[in-house]
């Protein structure tokens, strides 16, 4: 036990003068290290920051999708993405628009739905006071649209379903829509002017910033029954909304609904669906090849950076132990072993990658940071991202430095101290 105490206090004393040796070094030719950290520094923050693009793309796409429901079908004129590879426009602009009545047949007969909503957009004008403003994306649902979207009211309350069915001229509106429209003035209890009428502020909701989710921070919700007092449900795209049942699967819900959406139209057997089903799983597989390529692209682009980096500090290497010919000689004739050269020179070349590492990352924080405050879009640099970071820096530094490191550990100590 002892010699094992006595072997590591040798090997910690011999690391910890190797890393003395490098970092004298890298001190002593400061404009030598600077330009062997630039190229690690710009491959790090190359890859670093494609990586946490990529990761707050995909946790805001998650997000996004938690907010709209995993288990929620959308009853629709258009689908969401190709069909059979080919979007067919011109035959989806032919289809029928989903119809209220068809709505309530399918929330009165599906056995898979747990709730589902009506609802219908369209964009009106908005006036308080001296305010106003245009093109407001408004939505008129029915009651159970809160059990479909994971929205929180900040302030008031949500529609009751006396509102819901008498049509009341009552709004729920999105934060940044309230600050733009009542200013300092406190919303809930307000009215406002939508298509000439009085509308009562019953609700705000939550500042969201997501922009994967059904954004309804500049929105506002009424009504259907309200909504289709001025709105022509002959334009825009009305949905139907259904939420599976915890013991239904998507695929018990999706067959149910088009079964019967097929009975209501009275849709042959060999006739095509003039509607769409579309669920949130779609969003995801779209953008999984987008997110792969950008992996790649992050790669490559840093790849490079990163390679000319490590020859330049493979070179400088080289050059230093060309420097330090004699000193490793005498190092060697007062009984330095291989080992401690080697050990020596690869600290310094790992000192050097992981400095520029550390600073790719430095600058990778600070431009996220930014970029979430500019655009109030979630970035992070995250745990794995910084230890990739670290872990790519550091293989980069022994690759670069182990040639240069072995052959400084090879040289005879006669011929190295005679070396000028």
């Amino acid at each position: 036990m002892k010699r094992i105490l006595q072997n590591a206090y040798i090997l910690v004393k011999l690391l910890g003068e190797s890393f003395s040796f490098a970092y004298g070094s890298v001190r002593a030719n400061k404009l030598r290290t600077f330009l062997s950290l630039l190229g690690v520094t710009i491959g790090i923050f190359s890859i670093i920051s494609v990586f946490t693009m990529v990761d707050a793309l995909t946790y805001n796409i998650r997000q996004g999708i938690e907010s709209l429901g995993s288990n929620v079908m959308y009853i629709e004129r258009w689908p969401w993405t190709d069909e059979d590879g080919e979007y067919k426009w011109w035959e989806f602009r032919q289809r029928p628009r989903v119809k209220y009545e068809e709505f309530s047949y399918l929330q009165n007969h599906s056995r898979y739905a747990e709730s589902m909503a009506f609802t219908h957009r369209f964009s009106r004008q908005l006036k308080y006071k001296t305010n106003t403003t245009s093109h407001v994306a408004i939505q008129g649902v029915t009651y159970d649209w809160d059990k479909m979207s994971a929205f929180e009211i900040e302030d008031g309350r949500y529609f009751s379903p006396m509102e819901i069915n008498s049509g009341a001229n009552v709004a729920i509106i999105g934060r940044l829509l309230a600050d733009d429209l009542f200013g300092d003035d406190y919303p809930v209890g307000r009215e406002f002017s939508l298509a000439g009428r009085k509308t009562r502020v019953i609700g705000v909701l939550k500042k969201q910033g997501n922009m994967f989710a059904v954004n309804y921070d500049h929105q506002a919700m009424i009504p259907f029954h309200y909504a289709r007092m001025f709105a022509d449900l002959r334009y825009g795209n009305p949905s139907i909304t259904a939420k599976a049942r915890p013991e239904a699967s998507m695929d018990d819900l999706r067959g149910e609904l088009r079964m019967m959406m097929r009975a209501l139209r009275r849709i042959g057997p060999a006739q095509k669906d003039n509607f769409a089903l579309n669920e949130m799983s779609v969003i995801t597989r779209e953008f999984n090849p987008v997110l792969s390529i950008l992996n790649l692209a992050g790669w490559i682009i840093g790849g490079f950076s990163i390679l000319i980096g490590g020859f330049g500090v493979a070179n400088i290497m080289f050059v230093s132990v060309k420097e330090r010919t004699s000193i490793i000689g005498i190092q060697k004739s007062l009984g330095a072993k291989n080992y401690f050269i080697l050990t020596q020179f690869l600290f310094e070349s790992v000192l050097l990658t992981l400095a520029g590492g550390l600073l790719g990352l430095a600058l990778v924080f600070t431009a996220t940071t930014l970029l979430t405050h500019a655009f109030d879009f979630a970035i992070t640099l995250t745990l794995v991202n910084v230890l990739r970071g670290v872990l790519i820096s550091t293989v980069i530094g022994i690759l670069s430095g182990i040639i240069p490191a072995y052959m400084a550990s090879r040289l005879s100590p006669v011929v190295a101290i005679a070396a000028k």
